[in-house]
């Protein structure tokens, strides 16, 4: 007998690593059943989408009966080709939702037909994601329209893209995400955020076609609206800090929902998240490596022991901090060279994860190897002014600023003096205090670490991919592909899952009550 389905198609456009798609995959029913079925996400970026592919792969085993061949890849034992020949119905699957698609005009009949045969004749489904931020800056506009190059910038075409496929589609219900920015921009002296709101509610209209009937009321997830009025585009900013997540993510998230449902979506319910030492506190300690001169616990030391012997007090000159930080400074060498030893670990403590849900959220029982924990490598210049931020931010309580720097530590840049005085780039040295949330992971972290340093001195180094994706709620077992940079900069564009994972439940409610002839 044929199971009978109880979940929702949910279409996942830009995609990403899945963050978004996560969230929805593991939003469950009373019964324990999955709400929604991700049948079709599309994603163009080659690591991003591997990742993508391998998440798509897993969910086709049931949380409790994930094969001991994806644990054995994720210790090394065997490559992702292995895994996928070892299931080869699950992979076939994957292959099918996860799809590796530039959207475009090129692309678009593709993805029509794509979505026609996944959605096919159902009333109840969700589209989900949002065009790159960089699109809102050139919406077309008709007195843009002309200009040299406009029609052909991609940027343009990926948001008329987005709107066209809500027009082929008519979605009971979307869901679009990005950058805080929006609020701010504009175009000709004109709210960018206006823009999107008049597109969203009625996007024939938006791309030169007659309204048809076709229209969009918009919701915020954390306000609700006043009676009468349409919704103030700032409501649309969530504060993912304020709905459990450990880190000061601020992103804007826009409900639509079809003008005929005449259904409501609820709102998120706050709750406190955990604290930056609560959720990455337990991995285990690694040192950074040094990137430049070859790397060895020994030299590792002797670059740290040059700060302690140098001149820190003369240099602070009297700040109120001195004697403790001087003291602190002395860590490595009271402490005899007692700390991590290597640059990575694999060791993996499921049981250190609990007392809030975003950290069970984490946990996978069966996981016995921890992935993505290994240290950038810093420059000696930059190990010591790790070293010595760390300790300030222990002894102070708070990230050091360019000016609460000795001299002798601050780098040879030409804004390093502006940033002395207060006027940019102050705390281009930013640690992560543990008693707080996290700040906001960015793809910048792909970059260099200077934002995301850890607040252990005796690691000396900014955070690893594992640390980062927990700070973006991430479970533990997700495996993200490529090299480290591509790593980190899928996890810093993500949303997380655990925000995504309660959006899911909203929008599932809001399709329970949409009629099954809508």
């Amino acid at each position: 007998m044929a199971k009978e389905q109880t979940s929702y198609p949910v279409v996942d456009l830009f995609a990403g690593p899945g963050g978004l798609g996560e969230g929805f995959a593991t939003a469950l029913g009373e019964r324990g059943e999955p709400r929604f079925e991700s049948v079709v996400a599309i994603e163009r970026d080659e690591f991003s989408h591997q990742t993508l592919l391998l998440r798509h792969f897993l969910r086709h085993f049931a949380t409790d009966a994930r094969p001991d061949d994806y644990y054995r890849y994720l210790r090394g034992e065997i490559d992702r080709n292995d895994l996928y020949r070892r299931h080869t119905a699950e992979f076939k699957k994957a292959s099918a939702s996860a799809l590796k698609i530039s959207l475009g005009p090129e692309n678009h009949a593709l993805v029509k037909r794509l979505i026609d045969q996944r959605i096919a004749d159902c009333r109840r489904w969700a589209l989900v994601g949002g065009p790159p931020c960089q699109a809102y800056s050139l919406v077309g506009r008709s007195r843009m329209m002309g200009q040299p190059g406009f029609e052909q910038d991609e940027r343009h075409f990926l948001y008329l893209e987005y709107l066209k496929i809500i027009i082929d589609h008519q979605p009971p219900v979307f869901v679009m995400e990005n950058v805080k920015g929006l609020l701010s921009a504009k175009i000709g002296g004109q709210p960018v955020i206006n823009r999107i709101v008049s597109d969203l509610t009625s996007p024939k209209m938006a791309v030169g076609n007659e309204a048809n009937g076709l229209g969009y009321k918009l919701y915020s997830l954390s306000e609700d609206e006043r009676p009468g009025e349409e919704v103030d585009p700032r409501l649309f900013l969530v504060r993912a800090e304020d709905y459990g997540v450990p880190q000061a993510r601020h992103r804007m998230f826009i409900v639509g929902i079809r003008n005929d449902l005449n259904v409501r979506p609820g709102r998120l319910r706050p709750h406190a998240p955990p604290t930056l030492r609560q959720t990455i506190g337990g991995l285990p300690a690694v040192r950074s490596s040094l990137s430049k001169g070859g790397d060895s616990l020994e030299r590792w030391r002797d670059e740290i022991a040059q700060l302690a012997s140098s001149d820190i007090a003369r240099q602070l000159n009297g700040s109120q901090y001195t004697r403790d930080i001087v003291k602190g400074i002395e860590l490595l060498k009271t402490q005899g060279g007692h700390g991590p030893r290597s640059s990575s670990s694999a060791r993996y403590e499921a049981d250190a994860l609990a007392g809030h849900p975003a950290l069970s959220y984490l946990r996978d029982k069966n996981l016995d190897v921890l992935t993505a924990h290994e240290a950038r490598g810093h420059m000696p210049s930059d190990l010591r002014r790790y070293f010595y931020a760390s300790v300030y931010a222990d002894v102070t309580g708070r990230s050091p600023k360019l000016s609460d720097f000795p001299k002798s530590l601050l780098p040879a840049h030409q804004n390093v003096e502006l940033g002395r005085t207060g006027k940019m780039f102050s705390d281009r040295f930013r640690v992560q205090l543990p008693d707080q949330v996290a700040t906001t992971i960015t793809s910048h972290i792909s970059k260099d670490g200077h934002y995301f340093i850890h607040y252990d001195p005796s690691q000396s180094r900014s955070l690893t991919v594992r640390e980062a994706a927990r700070l973006q709620t991430f479970p533990d077992n997700y495996s993200f592909q490529g090299p480290r940079t591509a790593q980190y900069h899928q996890v810093g564009n993500a949303v997380p899952p655990y925000l995504a994972a309660q959006i899911a439940e909203i929008i599932a409610d809001v399709l329970d009550a949409v009629p099954e002839a809508a």
